[in-house]
């Protein structure tokens, strides 16, 4: 992923790149986010365990605090699918939010559903669902293996 190629602009995603996964977070300007984290977590940390917390809190901090060493970018990706709300808004609704604390679950409340809730008024993670349609591929892949596996064998006693 590039380093941030363009100024982000209030109301933006940001995507910062994670060693293990991405992290996003909602410009507000003056080169702060605010961004879902979890309680423990300091600006520009990134533990993949912070996945199994089940609460997380609302921050506003600098960008290039939250980034750290990794890479960022404005990425407002579902602006095709789905309209953004005024950019005023977004930002009012942000830091109106700031200091509390919420549910995090990985599948349906992690910091992806939180910037796109906000930009678009729509919960989506895309990590999320590119992970459940990774692993249903994988089950099912394990599935036809496990039923071939089954009718050689019923075969092979069969012929003998």
């Amino acid at each position: 992923m590039p380093p941030c190629q363009e100024d982000p602009k209030p109301g933006d995603l940001i995507e910062i790149s994670r060693t293990f996964y991405q992290h996003w977070a909602i410009y507000v300007g003056d080169g702060y986010v605010v961004h879902l984290a979890p309680p423990g977590e300091y600006a520009g940390s990134s533990s993949i365990m912070s996945v199994f917390d089940e609460a997380a809190v609302v921050k506003k901090e600098l960008l290039k605090d939250v980034a750290g060493d990794c890479k960022y970018r404005v990425h407002n990706k579902y602006d095709t699918e789905y309209s953004p709300l005024p950019r005023s808004q977004i930002v009012r609704m942000a830091e109106a939010l700031v200091g509390q604390k919420m549910t995090y679950t990985l599948t349906s409340s992690n910091c992806e559903h939180f910037v796109t809730e906000l930009r678009y008024g729509v919960k989506k993670s895309k990590q999320v669902d590119d992970a459940i349609i990774a692993g249903s591929l994988a089950l099912a892949g394990l599935a036809a293996l496990g039923l071939t596996a089954f009718v050689v064998k019923r075969n092979r006693r069969q012929n003998q």
